[in-house]
């Protein structure tokens, strides 16, 4: 990637990315996590191949859209969770100090009817003539609410060889939901070395933001476990009680061809998040960039 010279103000924009994330892999209609999209836009002096070490060097504008339902749009179980739908705009930095990775930052959360997802997701499913979520469901989901959250990850990269990074990290959030994860990403091929990942907050995959003129192919297998001491999403006052524990297991794999076109389409196991939740999900995650 040839990064332009810093303005005058000391930065310019250095890369972008994003990933949508559906349940359209679980071979059920939409249910749960069903669907969400994450994108990112940095800003910073330069790119050397990793990130510097200032605090507040290198920005990322951090923007996700969430959906979630419980199993049937129509007429949901007893004990099922309720609808919710959230939207989040955010400020994050990134830092390298040695051989430690951070990513640093904040989210503002809105979430319920205010979002206007509800609205989206009738007029979609409408437009595709499928099930729409019933009058009962909408009227039941999440309420309206405004949530700063705090989001702090810690990584090492650990080459295995020349082909192969392991990234053990650590992760904690506070606010819409409050939990800490611990988990690993492994990367096995050289897509990907040198660039700025963000991880996407429902599947956990890591899309690229910051990009190099690498071509060919990189895998990638990660998982992580999290305790979770609370959520909006399921209230105490409101549907089926939290689980406080949380798992996922993921696989992707990054592609990119002489032309810049280049795509990740990967796919995550959830485990059960909320009591009488009789099995976790698949979701499926994919981006797709042109080259020009």
């Amino acid at each position: 990637m040839s990064v332009p010279a810093a303005d005058a103000a000391g930065r310019t924009k250095l890369g972008f990315g994003n990933l949508l994330t559906n349940d359209i892999v679980d071979g059920a209609a939409d249910r749960w996590r069903t669907g969400s999209y994450a994108s990112s836009r940095v800003w910073g002096p330069t790119w050397t191949g990793a990130a510097p070490s200032g605090f507040g060097d290198l920005l990322e504008l951090r923007f996700n859209g969430e959906i979630i339902t419980p199993e049937n749009l129509r007429f949901p179980a007893p004990g099922d969770r309720h609808y919710a739908g959230a939207l989040s705009l955010g400020l994050h930095t990134h830092m390298q100090r040695g051989a430690m990775e951070y990513a640093i930052g904040g989210d503002l959360v809105f979430v319920g009817p205010q979002t206007g997802l509800d609205s989206f997701q009738t007029e979609l499913h409408d437009l595709l003539n499928v099930s729409e979520p019933s009058d009962r469901v909408l009227d039941a989901q999440i309420g309206n609410a405004i949530r700063p959250t705090l989001v702090v990850e810690m990584g090492r990269p650990i080459r295995m060889g020349a082909q192969s990074t392991l990234r053990p990290f650590v992760e904690g959030r506070a606010g819409v939901e409050t939990l800490a994860r611990v988990g690993f990403d492994w990367t096995f091929g050289s897509l990907g070395q040198g660039e700025l990942l963000v991880r996407d907050p429902v599947a956990g995959q890591r899309y690229r933001v910051i990009t190099q003129d690498w071509t060919g192919y990189s895998f990638t297998v990660g998982a992580d476990f999290a305790y979770v001491d609370s959520s909006v999403f399921l209230p105490d006052d409101q549907g089926p009680a939290l689980d406080n524990t949380r798992e996922r297991v993921r696989v992707g794999v990054m592609w990119q061809g002489e032309s810049g076109l280049s795509s990740f389409a990967g796919i995550t196991y959830l485990g059960e998040e909320f009591e009488g939740q009789d099995e976790g999900q698949f979701v499926g995650s994919i981006k797709v960039r042109l080259g020009f």
